[in-house]
């Protein structure tokens, strides 16, 4: 049986890393979006940031050079990653069921994180950290969970969007989770530790005899894993570029030649955009409805 849960492991492993590069690929490669121009944008300079400005208040802008401020994105997207920022401020009710949720798996990572360096530098001075980390993690994942899935259940404003995947995904997680701190907790004395079970995952020893509840936990949490990046669950991807690609993409065009070759890809296309006065019929090119007047029907 330990054989069988180290091959699935590291075949589920294989599977999420190779499945989250090919979206990550995905999403790099579709077409140019529309820019928004919301300012402030946090890569702005400071000063900008702060009354809302960008580099176009630059007299001759397109002539002058512009500083990209990666701390100004950091700390924007630390609180953001970490803490949920944006749906405290937007959304405060559902932020209570999912930052435990969230904030969970951050600590799960964190518990796999220590354990695999407990491993490599042969010291077990981590072991209150892990156990924390372990506990708090399961816990706080169970229940963000069971709060998100009766949130979807019992709010109209949700149950109208709600699938039977996103259903099914909040209860994979409340009995993987589940699973993995009852296999822990009714391991026994015979069980040597999580610390010697990592090892033996490490080194591919199979002699370990690991418990068939947390056997089981352990082999439906790697497949959870290899699942995760097949879904729209991986938004954690998708982020990365919602705000770098749509949300703050203000690259000035100054003889950009890829860029202005996505632009003209773009100008190609034939959208069928449902708002009557834009007359995108799915004949007309992106092109010809930018330069068609929508009021008389004539090109500008």
């Amino acid at each position: 049986m330990t054989l069988a849960v180290y091959v699935i492991i590291y075949a589920a492993a294989l599977v999420f890393l190779i499945a989250s590069v090919v979206r990550a690929v995905r999403y790099a490669r579709l077409p140019l979006h529309l820019r928004w121009e919301l300012y402030p944008v946090p890569h702005e300079e400071p000063e900008r940031v702060k009354h809302g400005g960008s580099y176009f208040e630059k007299v001759d802008w397109w002539e002058k050079p512009t500083h990209f401020n990666w701390w100004g994105e950091v700390k924007f997207m630390t609180p953001e990653m970490l803490f949920l920022k944006g749906l405290w401020e937007f959304n405060r009710s559902l932020w209570f069921r999912s930052f435990p949720f969230h904030f969970g798996l951050y600590l799960v990572l964190a518990t796999i994180g220590l354990l695999i360096a407990s491993v490599l530098i042969g010291t077990s001075a981590l072991h209150a950290c892990y156990m924390l980390t372990g506990i708090a993690g399961a816990a706080l994942t169970v229940a963000g969970a069971l709060g998100l899935l009766l949130r979807r259940l019992t709010d109209p404003n949700l149950k109208n969007g709600t699938t039977p995947a996103d259903i099914f995904n909040l209860v994979f997680f409340v009995v993987v989770f589940g699973l993995l701190a009852a296999g822990y907790l009714t391991a026994g004395a015979s069980f040597p530790g999580m610390l010697v079970l990592v090892h033996g995952l490490l080194t591919f020893n199979v002699s370990v005899d690991i418990p068939l509840v947390l056997a089981a936990g352990l082999v439906l949490g790697a497949l959870l894993a290899a699942y995760i990046p097949l879904t729209h669950m991986s938004h954690f991807i998708a982020k990365y570029f919602t705000y770098h690609s749509i949300r703050w993409d203000d690259a000035p065009n100054r003889g950009d030649v890829r860029l202005a070759r996505r632009i003209a890809a773009n100008l190609t296309y034939r959208p069928t955009w449902a708002a009557p006065h834009i007359g995108a019929d799915g004949k007309k090119t992106w092109a010809e409805i930018a330069t068609t007047n929508p009021a008389s029907g004539t090109k500008k």
